[in-house]
Formats: C-alpha cells, structure tokens, sequence
C-alpha cells in the first residue's frame, strides 16, 4: 500500500459499520443543524476533556476567533503570539484589528515560553495564545502565572494536541490541554488526531459566563431567537459531523496510542544518526504527536524531503516561513526579539508520515529510507549509522 501522510481511508474502514450507522441516523432524522447527535457530543467531549462546557462551532479558526469576541478584546489590543505556529493563529487577531505580537520558541519544544511572553509585555497587551504545537504542551504553570500577575487572558490553540496531559509541577495535578487557560480552542480538520469527514471546530472553557457568550455570539449574536445582544457570526457544527465525532471519540485514546507506539519506533530507529534530533518530550506534559519531526541539518533537509519523495515517502515541512515574514503580517504585527531559533527550525524541520495505520512494515521502510540517505550523504553520519547496521546483523 502506498504510504500516506495521513491514512483516513484505511481509519474509516475499520470503523465503517459504525460510521455508517450513525450517519444513517442523521439522514433518516433529518436534523442536519443542531440535532441531537451534536448536543450528545458537545457533552462527551466536555467529560473527556475534564472541562465545564464545550461549545462547538465551524472549523478551528472560528473557535479562536469566538475567543477572542467572548473576551471582548478591542482594536488595537495586542495578542502575543509564537512566531513558529500556522497562520490562523494570527490571522483572527488581525481580521479583529488586534495586533498580533510574535515571539520566539523553545527550540527543543517548538512552544513559546513565560520568558518570551513575559518580554514582549506592554501596556497594550491582553491576551496570550499559546500554540501546543504537534502534540504537545507549553510550559503552561509557568505561562499561567505570568499572565496571572499580569492580568492577561490565556487561549489555548490546541488544535494539533487533543488529548495530551499537562502535569503540574507544584501539586501534581493532571489537566487535559486546552482546559488550562481561560478559553482552550480545537479544530476537527480530518487530518486531526480528532477529526470529522469535513470541517469542524469547538470552543472550551471551566467559565461558565464564557460558554455563553462564545455559544451566543456563535448563533448570530442572540441567546433567544431574533434577539441579537451583541454583533456575532453564524460558525456551526453540523450533526453529520458530530456524529461522526461521536464514534470516533470513542478510538481516540487508542489512536493517541498508535501514534505513540509509532512515534517510539521512530526513535529507536533514528535516535542514533549523527546531527538528526528526534522530537523532545518535556516532562510536564505527555505527547500525542499530532506530527512527527525531525530537526534536520539545514542543509540537507530539503535533500533529504526530496529523497523520500523519489522513494515513496512523503513528508512535510510545518512551517517554512515564520509569521514575522509572512507578507501580510509584516506592517500588521509588532516583531519582540530576534526569532533566532524559529527562523533556524523553520530551515531544518521535517515531518514524518505520522496517524493511526502505520504499519510495522512501512515503518521499518520509511526509517530505513533515511538512514539510507545518511548514509550516503553525511559522512559524520555514516559511520555511526554503518555501525549500528553491522551490530544488528
């Protein structure tokens, strides 16, 4: 079978009957807005996620939007954002005339940090969107309370990390991500570790206040039909997708699972090539590896994306601009520090094939491909690689 970056057809398969079944329902109930699947998930999901309320909207990016609008944050605000994250995570803070404010990452997590946040404060400053890029966390307790003693809001992107934990290190405490801050934000594109058979997002929080405002501001502003308190959108989920949602709820620990399983044999395979760095786990939060990726020398990853390629693998690169140049936010944001280690990610990142079908053999494959490349191209890493081959025979 070819290799997919994402393996939704062989997903769907295995849950079929299920799939099917509860589409068929949709169908014959004809209760394709707000029906009672979607309510039934809102409710499943809030459980899962150990969180008050779940309000579920259009795609991802409305739910970030919908976060800002609940908290009522006003043109000319400034949002700090990670320089190194996908486009949207700015893009709503800007069509709301916010000024995005981008900041550098750890470069071992790809996530922005207290310290970064904390010296790109001004007066103007409201909120903090931290990103738990690729699967998972930032340094939330620390995050926290800085914005804490700051007076800052915190929303969640926790778009590419549903599911993963967030241990404190003070107390112990285990929270899902996205339920940290005041709002968390997730999107349901199907290639998600969470995702629907179209477009789909949702907006949580443990404020019950902000549930309100996010759910009515989501339905055109109004809490009773045709009364509209404030200026809203129309962003909905509709029941199709919730009930496909729904059954897949059910797999997701078990698809956080597969990916894990994948993600270790990754390393075991790859941990070893000389200048290659395997994704980093920080010890406060699990990982559910949205994406898999490699820190490649800069200059052979680009070599290497290409060698996959000719040999049946593909592979990504998540990001290869910063936001800080991407040209529609150059006169829109405001640029705090020099950016130095998401420029140097964005030259050498890599993503792997990385969902919940991988095979044995097509794992064994892929790694094998790129130590075939090492091999060839690096002389600092041939020889180790050389050396392990020969051990293992």
């Amino acid at each position: 079978m070819p290799i997919q970056m994402v393996d939704l057809k062989k997903q769907y398969l295995k849950i079929k009957p299920a799939i099917d079944t509860a589409m068929q329902v949709c169908l014959d109930n004809t209760a394709f807005i707000k029906g009672p699947q979607l309510v039934e998930f809102e409710g499943e999901l809030a459980e899962y996620l150990r969180v008050r309320q779940v309000v579920s909207c259009a795609n991802g990016t409305d739910a970030l939007q919908l976060a800002m609008m609940a908290l009522e944050l006003q043109p000319g605000d400034e949002v700090i954002v990670p320089a190194f994250t996908y486009v949207a995570t700015a893009e709503v803070i800007a069509l709301l005339g916010l000024v995005p404010v981008m900041v550098d990452v750890d470069p071992r997590t790809f996530n922005i940090t207290a310290q970064h946040i904390e010296a790109a404060i001004t007066p103007k400053t409201k909120a903090v969107v931290p990103v738990h890029l690729f699967g998972q966390c930032a340094d939330m307790e620390a995050i926290l309370a800085l914005c804490k003693a700051k007076g800052l809001y915190v929303i969640e992107d926790n778009a590419q990390a549903i599911g993963a934990d967030y241990t404190f290190d003070s107390t112990g405490e285990v929270v899902s991500a996205g339920a940290l801050g005041d709002l968390g934000t997730t999107s349901f594109f199907p290639s998600k570790n969470l995702g629907c058979y179209g477009d789909g997002g949702a907006v949580y929080t443990n404020q019950a206040e902000l549930a309100a405002k996010v759910r009515m501001i989501a339905n055109h502003g109004q809490a009773q039909k045709y009364r509209h308190d404030v200026v809203g959108i129309n962003s909905r989920l509709d029941t199709l997708q919730a009930a496909v949602l729904l059954e897949k709820l059910k797999h997701l620990d078990a698809y956080i699972a597969a990916r894990q399983q994948a993600a270790a044999w990754y390393d075991e395979a790859l941990g070893d090539i000389a200048g290659l760095e395997t994704p980093y786990r920080a010890d406060y939060s699990t990982h559910v590896f949205h994406q898999y990726t490699l820190k490649v020398p800069s200059e052979h990853r680009d070599a290497l994306k290409a060698f996959l390629q000719e040999n049946g693998v593909p592979s990504m690169v998540y990001y290869p601009i910063p936001l800080s140049q991407q040209k529609a936010y150059q006169k829109l944001g405001r640029v705090v520090g020099n950016l130095s280690a998401t420029e140097d990610l964005c030259q050498r990142v890599l993503s792997l094939p990385m969902h919940t079908e991988l095979s044995e053999d097509q794992l064994h494959y892929i790694s094998g491909k790129i130590r075939e490349y090492f091999v060839k191209n690096s002389p600092v890493g041939s020889s180790q690689v050389l050396r392990n081959n020969m051990a293992d025979s």
